[in-house]
């Protein structure tokens, strides 16, 4: 379906006779559109009887489960998402004195990046989609670069932006350094086992006896994790984000934040999963004295067991600490919210690593409140954006100097969030609901996604690394509170701008009329609704979680 649909777009905008007669909003719209149906497809999908056991299509390079086809809902409708948010306001300009109309117009006018824009989306989720229901090595690495060409391009759609170009080459050739390493770990693999379908490789290496495959198995695995690491962002492999999601445009590191990371996840998840299922099989068969040449084997698979979740700990322990360490120093809200990233990847991949029932559960919920929290926070500094850059004195300078970035209605610097509670007070306390749920305070839903990772995490024995973890939700709780004061305590101050700016803002105050879209109203207040009244009705997000982390930990 999502292929077809590609197909059929850029036919449309390559035929100029159809182009012409599609506005840029109506292909988002469209996009969007095509998003939801494929969405509604795949959860028809649910009722088929033998999808709970997963279903082997085209050969048994894609499997598909009940637990993939949750994630591809989840991605699905947050792409949808993000799509229709783009024109999120419409302007409106009376005419004025100061004849400011026409190049207004042209300063406040949205790009005309939304067709691109839609397609390149819907090409890298496809390649999501395709990454999480991956079973065999080529079509893991094949969908992962499909999903990743497509943000390379994301990065740097602006391309008259110097920032958005640079934060674009920059992603594009350490991301491409990270597909290299997952390609030489999957080559490793192929190597020394002769396979490339997942389960048949886990299936060979819980039985042979040979510690030459076993090594070369568990080094292809240590590379594809480190590989994999990168593109998520997880500490120490973290130095690119920052400065890729702060140069590139907010609609667009919405879209890296959040839908690379989902995909990714998944597939950790999987490796991770497999490999545990693995080693409890061979601890079992460790109990019977009879079997020496699988007491063997089984000692040489535990060592690359371990080094995958040592590997998975110490990336989610310099996760915590450096995404909450460097998040304080940060006056750029978009690296303030990349090094929160980090801190959120630190507690996924905690729940990861200890890969037990309780912390399945806890990997599941954390990632769909994250994705929930992210997009709701991104999408309200995108509509802050418009509202301020559109009515004071970055308006004003855009207006009398050229902007040659491309981005001049994004919100760069904290302070730029100053005063706006007594101008904007429902978007001001939505997004201070967000914050309160990054930082952990209950009863928003944040909170419980990381009571339910520490929980497990004592519950297995990790003591030291739930220290850690309660002590980084404290302190990263104080760079949310520093944007929350300036929303709310610190007032415009007006006595800085000349007398004809202050003529300017007054009347393009009084002229000009900024309409939010009646769904994107709706999004956000659903999304911050969700994140708020979570306690009032959780049953539904909790029991859908635990039936999935029992089937799974089960199986």
């Amino acid at each position: 379906m999502m292929f077809i649909s590609i197909m059929i777009l850029i036919v449309a905008i390559a035929l100029p006779s159809i182009n012409r007669n599609i506005s840029p909003n109506l292909y988002l719209r469209i996009s969007s559109l095509l998003l939801l149906y494929t969405g509604a497809l795949t959860l028809n999908a649910f009722y088929i009887q033998s999808i709970g056991s997963g279903i082997g299509i085209y050969s048994g390079l894609f499997q598909i489960t009940l637990f993939t086809q949750l994630f591809d809902i989840v991605i699905i409708l947050t792409g949808s998402v993000i799509l229709i948010a783009w024109p999120l306001i419409n302007h409106k300009f009376i005419d004025n004195n100061l004849n400011l109309n026409e190049e207004g117009q042209n300063i406040l006018s949205i790009n005309n990046y939304r067709i691109k824009y839609s397609i390149i989306v819907l090409i890298s989720t496809l390649g999501s989609l395709l990454l999480i229901s991956s079973s065999n090595l080529i079509t893991l690495y094949l969908s992962l670069e499909l999903q990743s060409f497509g943000v390379y391009i994301l990065a740097s759609l602006y391309r008259h932006s110097e920032l958005a170009i640079s934060a674009g080459l920059k992603y594009f050739l350490l991301g491409s350094l990270a597909s290299c390493i997952i390609l030489l770990g999957c080559g490793l693999i192929y190597s020394f086992t002769g396979l490339t379908n997942l389960d048949s490789i886990y299936s060979m290496i819980s039985v042979i006896d040979n510690n030459n495959i076993l090594l070369g198995f568990s080094l292809g695995l240590i590379l594809i994790f480190i590989g994999l690491l990168f593109k998520i962002a997880a500490a120490p492999l973290h130095n690119w984000a920052p400065d890729v999601y702060a140069d590139s445009a907010t609609i667009i590191t919405t879209w890296l934040t959040i839908m690379p990371k989902i995909s990714i996840l998944v597939v950790l998840f999987e490796i991770q999963t497999h490999i545990n299922l693995i080693e409890n099989i061979n601890i079992i068969l460790e109990l019977n004295p009879l079997n020496n040449i699988i007491n063997n084997n089984t000692l040489s698979f535990n060592n690359s067991y371990l080094w995958s979740k040592n590997l998975l700990l110490i990336s989610s322990l310099l996760s915590l600490l450096i995404g909450t360490i460097l998040g304080l120093a940060q006056t750029k809200i978009k690296r303030l919210l990349a090094y929160s990233t980090i801190s959120h990847v630190g507690f996924i991949l905690l729940a990861l690593a200890i890969n037990s029932e309780q912390s399945i559960e806890a990997l599941i919920f954390y990632i769909i409140q994250y994705t929930i929290t992210n997009l709701n926070t991104f999408l309200i500094i995108i509509l802050f954006g418009y509202i301020i850059k559109n009515s004071f004195r970055d308006l004003i300078q855009s207006i009398m100097v050229e902007d040659e970035t491309g981005t001049e209605n994004d919100i760069n610097y904290i302070s730029e969030l100053k005063g706006q509670f007594f101008l904007n007070p429902v978007l001001s306390i939505s997004l201070t609901i967000c914050l309160f749920s990054m930082a952990g305070i209950p009863p928003l839903i944040g909170f419980f996604s990381k009571q339910f990772v520490l929980y497990s995490a004592i519950q297995n024995g990790y003591y030291f690394m739930s220290i850690i973890a309660i002590i980084v939700s404290i302190i990263s709780a104080s760079y949310y509170l520093k944007i929350i004061k300036i929303l709310f305590t610190e007032e415009e101050n007006t006595s800085d701008y000349s007398d004809k700016e202050l003529k300017i803002i007054n009347n393009l105050n009084s002229n000009t009329e900024i309409e939010i879209s009646s769904t994107n109203s709706f999004i956000i207040s659903t999304l911050t609704l969700s994140i708020l009244f979570f306690v009032l009705k959780p049953s539904i997000l909790l029991n859908s979680t635990t039936i999935l982390s029992l089937s799974l930990f089960n199986f």
